[in-house]
């Protein structure tokens, strides 16, 4: 039997010309589109399988683990549940964060039927299972048995959540699990640190790590690691490192090297604890000068055009703060918003109460400096109660924005309050738009002109009537704000 193999030739058969050819063409064209889509989608599902992130699944030995150190947490011991919290802190089961916060929440409660802990909420209407996260209903749930969480199991459950932490990717997770491990040291957690500050990148995690070990060896009953563990602690501000200072000098011979350094470090933390503070204490000063410049310069604005002393300027600042406070009551729900509204309102409202009361009161005491200061006194004594009146004489709280809460830490010594911040800048920004306005405008040479010299405006013809009804306004409404 002979195999004859036929191999198709590079060129045309003859006999074969172009329009054989042409008719074979769109056969392989259709094939081709048909095809393709085909391929291109099971090319995206590939690429899509590959780049979805893993399913965590525990393993059957991490879950009896899991669910035996979740029964653990309902013993009557407190050291037994310090333990179980122990345990859970090296756990790779995935619901091990959220029972340790529930726990730290004290939203736990021993389960007799499941024999492990549940999560409650609502008044026991609300029940999760601990070991699955799923959803429990009470006749499943059985009896339920508090689990009480004592400080030091406290300080454990956080210990634990900061050795969970410190693998985070997140550089700010890792840097708040660091400084929750320097308020609460601990050995073992002490030995993962000396592990992981190696590997670390960011400077400022490495530091604190290196403070959280120190805050462990300066404990030792080696005085090498105690010397080492001072001059670590010795550029610190926090209240743990200079207390762990003071616990050394306190305890090593008065002689030894160790007081000695320990005496150093800490006459040299308390120095910069000084200055801080006293930087902090000329922060809080100016913050509350600032208030006091606002209503200076009105007074100051009136008394220098006018001659008159208003006794009423300080309602004039009560009536601002009133007035916010019915802005913030007549939208609740803009609170965010409410003070930067209440800005022109308070002004507007300021200004047309001292335009009315230097056009219907004080023009008719020009010259007569004991009537103006008995007028106005008695227009304060009106105003304070007419708001007794309308508001009652309990206290109002105005609530402070979220954009205006908190602080800047500086460090652990130092910090700012962003409202006093903000007082400061919007204090100097009313300066300088006042300074502008008296320097710059028509009205603020109209002013300084009758400040200098009344008679000669009158003669310019410059209405000093007007002058003055805008200037009692423009002082009460800077007071106002």
């Amino acid at each position: 039997m002979m195999l004859r193999l036929s191999i198709a030739p590079d060129r045309p058969f003859p006999g074969s010309g172009p329009a054989t050819l042409g008719r074979r063409a769109p056969s392989r064209s259709r094939s081709a589109s048909t095809t393709s889509p085909i391929r291109l989608l099971g090319l995206l599902t590939l690429l899509l399988a590959l780049a979805a992130p893993p399913v965590v699944k525990a393993q059957p030995g991490d879950e009896q683990a899991f669910q035996a150190q979740l029964e653990a947490l309902g013993s009557r011991k407190f050291s037994d549940r310090k333990t179980a919290v122990q345990a859970l802190a090296d756990s790779r089961h995935p619901g091990t964060d959220r029972v340790l916060q529930w726990l730290l929440d004290g939203e736990l409660k021993f389960s007799s039927t499941l024999n492990r802990p549940v999560r409650v909420l609502d008044d026991g209407n609300s029940l999760t299972d601990t070991l699955s996260g799923a959803a429990v209903s009470s006749a499943d749930a059985g009896r339920l048995s508090r689990i009480s969480v004592n400080n030091a199991l406290r300080n454990a459950i956080s210990s634990a959540q900061a050795l969970r932490a410190l693998s985070d990717p997140d550089p700010t997770a890792r840097l708040q699990a660091v400084r929750a491990l320097v308020d609460s040291p601990d050995q073992e957690a002490a030995q993962t640190l000396r592990e992981l500050v190696v590997d670390e990148k960011v400077e400022e995690i490495r530091q604190t790590m290196h403070m959280a070990i120190a805050m462990v060896d300066i404990g030792s009953a080696q005085p090498e690691r105690q010397l080492a563990a001072v001059n670590n602690l010795t550029g610190s501000l926090r209240p743990e490192a200079r207390a762990a200072i003071a616990s050394v000098l306190d305890n090593a011979p008065a002689d030894s090297e160790l007081a000695r350094v320990a005496r150093s470090a800490l006459d040299s933390i308390e120095t910069r604890v000084s200055l801080y503070k006293q930087i902090q204490n000329l922060f809080f000063g100016v913050s509350l000068g600032s208030v006091l410049l606002l209503a200076a310069i009105g007074l100051a604005i009136t008394f220098g055009v006018m001659g008159v002393i208003n006794m009423a300027h300080g309602e004039m600042v009560m009536l601002g703060a009133y007035t916010t406070y019915v802005i913030q009551q007549l939208l609740p729900g803009a609170l965010e918003v409410s003070v930067l509204l209440a800005l022109p309102v308070a002004f507007i409202v300021t200004a047309l109460i001292g335009i009315a009361l230097e056009r219907g009161v004080i023009r008719y005491l020009y010259g007569r400096p004991l009537e103006t200061l008995l007028a106005t006194f008695g227009i304060s004594l009106i105003l304070q109660q007419a708001v007794r009146t309308i508001f009652s004489p309990l206290n109002r709280s105005v609530t402070t924005p979220d954009w205006m809460s908190g602080y800047l830490e500086i460090n652990p010594v130092l910090t700012l309050t962003y409202n006093r911040l903000y007082i400061i800048a919007f204090s100097l920004l009313v300066l300088l738009v006042l300074v502008a306005l008296l320097r710059y405008s028509r009205f603020g040479l109209h002013m300084r002109a009758v400040t200098q010299n009344r008679d000669m405006a009158l003669c310019m013809g410059i209405r000093s009537a007007r002058v003055d009804a805008l200037t009692f306004g423009l002082g009460s409404g800077i007071a106002g704000l």
